[in-house]
């Protein structure tokens, strides 16, 4: 399944990736520059939600995709069930 975004989406889930790449940034130079731990484990808690956020958002694009194509994915052999399955693992890999 190709993961297909609207503008909207789209620009949205890059923001909260570059965000979240912006914090680590900040963190590994934090850690380098022998910072306080409470600034560091703060600055890293915000990027760990920043890519929850972002993958969140990738899985209900895609789980939203996925049932309108459910009928395209049992013509390729694969079931509803077999497609809950696998959207369901990767969704609590999340987790």
């Amino acid at each position: 399944m190709e993961l297909q975004f609207e503008g909207d989406e789209l620009k949205s889930v890059l923001n909260r990736l570059r965000r979240a790449q912006g914090q680590i940034s900040g963190v590994i130079k934090m850690i380098e520059e022998g910072r306080d731990c409470e600034d560091v484990v703060t600055q890293l808690a915000a990027a760990s939600r920043a890519l929850d956020r972002a993958g969140f958002a990738i899985i209900a694009t895609g789980l939203q995709q996925c049932l309108t194509d459910a009928e395209k994915n049992e013509r390729n052999g694969e079931t509803t069930e077999q497609m809950r399955a696998r959207l369901e693992k990767l969704f609590l890999s999340l987790a």
